[in-house]
């Protein structure tokens, strides 16, 4: 059966980004849109006709991974389950920035954003911002249900991501540190998300 027309420009944009990832953690902002294309198996007028820019196809790729990473928010059981909706949240944020290619796309963003300073303010709104401000939406609602008490959801967020990254970040940038188990990173969002609810208890 043909693929619709909506499936078809999905699937180009999945191509054009996960292309745009890999091009831009080996390369930079030196990237070329012809290679990223190349990559995706595209024409380059399809790369700028669905991103103008690199600076929008950075902003994409961010976006992209805050829907990733706050879709634990967003399940069915999501709302009566604050420890286990944390723990799911914890987990893919966590195997998303300790991801080796995650990490490198993060370092060249930094690299680049003293003197393309629209990158960096791109990846920070569509990326961590847009996860916080969700994080911080679901925490009100579960204050409001009475199973958290968060008086102030945004800071409450913060605190919740900080000690979920803790350290592991900085030192997979750094290069101390090269891979995480997927049982440690269960065990780190597991445990995050229990201090959390202790501490924010209705």
């Amino acid at each position: 059966m043909a693929r619709l027309v909506g499936q078809i420009d999905l699937c180009k944009n999945e191509a054009i980004l996960d292309a745009a990832m890999a091009v831009m953690s080996e390369r930079g902002m030196a990237a070329s849109m012809d290679e990223i294309a190349r990559r995706a198996g595209v024409s380059k007028q399809t790369v700028y006709n669905h991103y103008g820019s690199k600076t929008e196809l950075v902003r994409a790729l961010a976006a992209r991974r805050a829907h990733e990473v706050t879709a634990p928010l967003d399940t069915a059981e999501s709302l009566d389950q604050p420890v286990e909706t944390l723990t799911a949240f914890a987990r893919v944020l966590l195997t998303a920035v300790l991801n080796p290619a995650g990490v490198s796309f993060y370092r060249m963003a930094v690299a680049n954003a003293h003197a393309l300073p629209d990158i960096g303010r791109a990846m920070f709104e569509a990326g961590a911002l847009t996860s916080r401000r969700r994080l911080a939406a679901y925490l009100a609602q579960e204050t409001a249900a009475g199973r958290l008490a968060c008086p102030d959801p945004m800071r409450a967020a913060e605190f919740f991501a900080g000690g979920v990254i803790g350290s592991a970040q900085t030192a997979m940038l750094l290069g101390v540190e090269t891979r995480h188990a997927p049982e440690e990173i269960d065990q780190s969002a597991r445990e995050a998300a229990e201090r959390f609810v202790r501490a924010y208890a209705a």
